[in-house]
């Protein structure tokens, strides 16, 4: 294609962008029409994708990181042939239209990941290129082998989620990572020079990374500076393209009056006459749709090339094609419980450290991961390596002390597809992960994350590091399950849900401190049901979860004494059960049965099971430092102090 061609196609973004932002009369058009000659580039000359087979496992990754720049994402994909409509450009930001204010995961429509909340998509970018990486040694380059690209801002770059995640990038030195930084010293507000004057690519370049500044309308400079990128083996790279926020505005470029806003009508005309464009709004030059159509040739051939690869390979290697299967179609998985001797007192923690054993055997997908805490978490796969820039194949990934990091990174590789990620940190700090793990319950990632010492009873560490109000908290994240096993039995079934689910991710939250083991744990698979009849009982319902299930147990025998005939159920997740139909709930809960709910941590959240006027023992108030035995007499989490309070609920019912 012809200079003018990719300026024709660079104008076509710019000018498509505008109007469907004027059109919603909402919308950010400044990114999409200065990173407009970028894309082109990127598009025109290097990305390897497919718009027939959005899904290829080989495809290059492609994120925009600045999401608010959405309508430069949805003109490439529209011009590219991907399933997205002129239509749907028009209805930008309407309701029920496949193009929201910022992009949200559908693979099907070629968008690798959900963005918006800065600093996101770069994290989960880095994961993409781990997994690919990881992928890469496992199966050769014939069958693994592409690039990560995303586009960044300046407010990408602030936010600390980037820096904990581009530290990583650059000590595990992975190469095929390219990043093309929108360097434009505009932010929603106004200059950059406000708050952000440091020095980014030497920023970037402590970080071990290779970095790259070029002017980011030259578009031979861009291409060079991305051959460039592509060269280095060795690190991540970062190029910062110096660009005219609300490129060929006479009035808003190189301001922040193009940032968030429509340009307005007046605005639109005069950036049309400037750029020679003389079409109406939303009519696109065929030559515009044929550069694409050049660059998306390249990616089908591409994709026709791997398959053939891919079949010869595992048509001839039965070893391979059975490893490639369970990385890209792997089975379901039940779980056995771990066996302990009854009456022993074991941390669910413990319980959960045996059972990720038992699964990486069984699971060669799967990886680990923590933040500096494998030790306290016992998330660690016994016998495997740890993945770093000497070994690719290492199934344990240290994060070190970067929570926001990791929450993004665990996104990003299950995202790509062929591994399955976890994450672990104690459960107080889930507080730093909350935007990556509300994003990926957004976008349905099979994300699954671990967190222990999960409430008061961690003990001396005090307050600081004592949950309280953390589990009702992540309840309140649609589409997130919650599960809090109180046994071996529901340890293992918390697990095999976690893993069987595909359409959202999974909290394990798991104790520190020992619990007593049943004589008869529970079956794993009634995790799944949400909750279920420990014991049988009359007289009312109580329902607990993880460490204090052997609480109510002991508390309903302290209870019969009295003459009170207690149910005891245990609700390992609450999404799940409420996911039951009616009549499952009502045989769990009874009929007509006065409701109590028993759970360390804060008592919001439970009125949807034991209703308004039911019992709530829980902690509404932040801990103390000293022993778990001394946090539990002082709070009321005794068997006999939980007993009295329940006999003299009853009775003032009576």
């Amino acid at each position: 294609m012809t200079a003018d061609t990719a300026q024709l196609a660079a104008d076509a973004i710019r000018v498509l962008s505008m109007d469907a932002v004027q059109r919603a009369n909402s919308g950010h058009p400044g990114m999409p029409m200065g990173m407009a000659d970028i894309a082109v580039v990127l598009w025109g000359e290097y990305l390897n994708v497919d718009p027939d087979a959005p899904e290829w496992p080989d495809r290059d990754r492609f994120v925009v990181s600045n999401g608010h720049g959405s309508m430069l994402l949805y003109s490439l994909l529209h011009f590219s042939g991907f399933d997205m409509s002129m239509d749907d450009i028009r209805n930008f930001r309407q309701w029920g239209s496949p193009t929201p204010g910022h992009p949200e995961y559908e693979l099907n429509r070629g968008i690798e990941t959900t963005t918006g909340p800065l600093g996101q998509g770069f994290g989960t970018a880095i994961g993409m290129a781990l997994a690919e990486a990881q992928l890469r040694a496992k199966f050769g380059p014939e069958l693994v082998d592409h690039y990560t690209y995303a586009l960044v801002s300046d407010g990408d770059l602030m936010e600390g989620v980037a820096a904990e995640a581009a530290s990583l990038a650059g000590h595990w030195r992975l190469g095929k990572l390219v990043y093309l930084y929108d360097d434009n010293h505009i932010t929603l507000e106004g200059p950059t020079s406000w708050t952000f004057t440091e020095d980014v690519p030497g920023r970037f370049a402590a970080y071990d990374w290779h970095t790259l500044t070029v002017d980011g309308h030259d578009r031979a400079a861009v291409s060079e500076a991305i051959a460039a990128a592509r060269a280095e083996e060795d690190r991540p790279s970062l190029i910062s393209c110096k660009t005219h926020i609300g490129y060929g505005s006479p009035n808003k470029q190189d301001s922040a009056k193009a940032h968030g806003s429509p340009l307005g009508e007046e605005e639109v005309a005069l950036v049309r006459e400037r750029l020679g464009w003389n079409l109406p709004p939303f009519e696109i030059p065929d030559e515009v749709y044929d550069y694409f159509r050049v660059a998306m040739a390249r990616g089908r051939e591409a994709h026709r090339a791997w398959q053939d690869r891919h079949a010869a390979m595992l048509g001839t290697d039965e070893t391979m094609a059975a490893s490639w299967r369970a990385h890209f179609e792997p089975p379901s998985v039940e779980l056995a419980a771990p066996r302990y001797e009854a009456g022993k007192s074991v941390a669910t923690r413990a319980m959960s450290g045996a059972v990720i054993q038992d699964l990486a055997a069984r699971r060669p997908d799967v990886l680990s991961g923590d933040a500096d805490l494998a030790g306290s978490t016992k998330s660690l796969i016994e016998g495997a390596a740890d993945f770093s820039a000497e070994d690719r194949l290492g199934r344990n990934v240290r994060y070190g002390v970067r929570e926001h990091a990791m929450g993004a990174i665990v996104n990003g590789i299950n995202l790509h597809g062929g591994l399955r990620a976890f994450g672990s940190t104690f459960l107080t700090f889930s507080d730093y992960m909350r935007g990556s793990v509300r994003l990926g319950a957004l976008m349905g990632a099979d994300s699954i994350w671990v967190w222990t010492h999960d409430s008061v009873f961690l003990g001396e560490d005090g307050p600081t590091h004592q949950p309280v109000e953390h589990i009702a908290a992540l309840r309140a994240i649609p589409n997130l399950w919650v599960i809090r096993p109180g046994d071996p039995g529901e340890v293992a079934g918390a697990w095999q849900v976690a893993m069987n689910r595909t359409d959202g991710p999974t909290a394990l939250v798991l104790s520190r401190q020992g619990v007593p083991v049943p004589a008869t744990p529970a079956d794993p698979a009634v995790v799944a049901k949400g909750g279920y009849v420990v014991r049988n009982g009359d007289d009312a319902v109580l329902v607990a979860t993880g460490s204090e299930l052997a609480l109510a147990v002991a508390a309903a025998d302290l209870l019969v004494a009295d003459g009170t005939s207690l149910r005891v159920v245990s609700m390992p997740c609450v999404e799940a059960f409420l996911a039951q139909d009616g009549a499952y709930r009502r045989e769990v809960l009874g009929h007509g049965l006065p409701r109590i709910s028993l759970e360390a941590g804060a008592t919001y959240g439970w009125a949807a099971i034991v209703g308004s006027g039911g019992l709530r023992i829980g902690i509404d108030h932040f801990g103390a430092s000293a022993p778990a035995e001394v946090i539990a007499e002082q709070y009321g989490f005794t068997p006999a102090a939980v007993a009295e309070r329940i006999a003299d609920w009853l009775g003032s019912r009576a």
